[in-house]
């Protein structure tokens, strides 16, 4: 126990709960993740316990872990793409089963009584607990998926279709949700309307994938041409197009009904806007650290819209992940020890993935 200042002990990340756990996790800014033993709850009447067997790295994993969001808690054990198999039901549960396939994603739990939360907009909460790197309802830390095992909620947990591997699954719990919601949220799943997906990483390559199974034209949009096959040939897309070329744009102008925008780097809105038919939406998901620059007269000129997107609710997750199993989604990616992890990290900096690592928690993580 630590001692505080005024002569009590503050019980350590190992004493908190009784319920032993073992993990990865980040002790400072440098986002340098080593070994860290801390705990758990024991399961609650209303909890699902499940063993880790694989938790997809998301780009805000880094973030948060080098405190670039100016929000971080350490120690931080992060990871909110959790898959594997459940150990232990509370008393009340009735929906999950000892051996059942499942998964939990950014939300481990919300008051579950304000207006969002009754639209099933859980991820709009007030009271939002996220899965690392937050005070839960008793006080103490969330800590993620870089571990070997975890206790949630209920309600916040997701069935997984015996069809849907868990390794390419796992990244479709932030990823696949962060695209698909805002996709059905802003009518842009119809057959034969045209969506424009700009930036092919973790999050184009799925909306490709989605908006070809809606059964739509995809053109990518991206900074440069050595994307263009992979974008067409392996994930489908219909059409590429570079926005530094300005031939290009000039053509595409007007062509697009909706635009999803999944860069996380500073960059130009005005060009892309132009690229949408009057009444096009272009919704931001991705994250740039500094304000973007908007020319009003973009959106004005053409009566378009510019709006945001925060993952999705938990209904909509489970009706993702479903949608996906039945149309062969998996994300691109790939699978590495939890030994790589900081590698992993430094590679991500760079973009040096396609399109997700994936840590095999269940064959790698160790205590020793």
């Amino acid at each position: 126990m630590a001692e505080l200042g005024n002569g009590k002990k503050q019980a350590s990340p190992e004493e908190v709960h009784p319920r032993k756990a073992f993990g990865w996790a980040a002790k400072d800014k440098s986002g340098v993740l080593s070994p860290f033993a801390f705990s758990r709850r024991n399961t609650g009447a209303d909890d699902v316990t499940i063993k880790i067997l694989y938790c997809g790295i998301c780009h805000s994993d880094l973030h948060t872990a080098k405190n670039e969001w100016s929000n971080a808690i350490y120690p931080m054990v992060p990871g909110h793409e959790i898959v594997g198999v459940v150990t232990e039901v509370g008393q009340n549960v009735q929906n999950f089963k000892v051996g059942e396939k499942v998964g939990v994603g950014c939300i481990v739990n919300s008051c579950l009584s304000c207006q969002n939360c009754n639209r099933d907009y859980e991820n709009y909460c007030p009271r939002i607990i996220l899965t690392y790197n937050s005070l839960d309802v008793d006080g103490t830390m969330t800590y993620g998926g870089y571990s070997n095992m975890v206790v949630v909620n209920q309600h916040f947990v997701i069935r997984f279709p015996e069809n849907l591997p868990l390794d390419k699954g796992a990244p479709l719990l932030c990823a696949g949700i962060t695209v698909y919601s805002p996709l059905k949220e802003h009518g842009l799943d119809v057959p034969g309307k045209h969506l424009g997906v700009v930036g092919l990483g973790g999050l184009g390559h799925v909306a490709v994938k989605f908006g070809k199974a809606f059964g739509m034209k995809v053109t990518v949009i991206s900074t440069s041409l050595k994307k263009e096959k992979e974008a067409i040939e392996r994930l489908g897309a219909d059409a590429f197009l570079v926005s530094s070329n300005a031939e290009q744009m000039q053509a595409a102008m007007g062509t697009m009904d909706g635009i999803i925008n999944t860069v996380s780097a500073d960059h130009s809105i005005a060009p892309l806007a132009f690229l949408l038919k009057t009444h096009g939406k272009m919704i931001m998901v991705g994250a740039p650290e500094k304000p973007l620059q908007l020319p009003i007269f973009s959106l004005i000129l053409g009566g378009k819209t510019l709006a945001g997107s925060c993952i999705g609710g938990i209904k909509a997750t489970q009706e993702m992940i479903d949608f996906a199993a039945k149309n062969n989604i998996t994300a691109d990616i790939e699978l590495i020890p939890i030994s790589y992890l900081n590698e992993a990290m430094e590679r991500l900096t760079k973009a040096d993935v396609r399109y997700r690592f994936v840590i095999d928690i269940g064959n790698s993580l160790t205590e020793a």
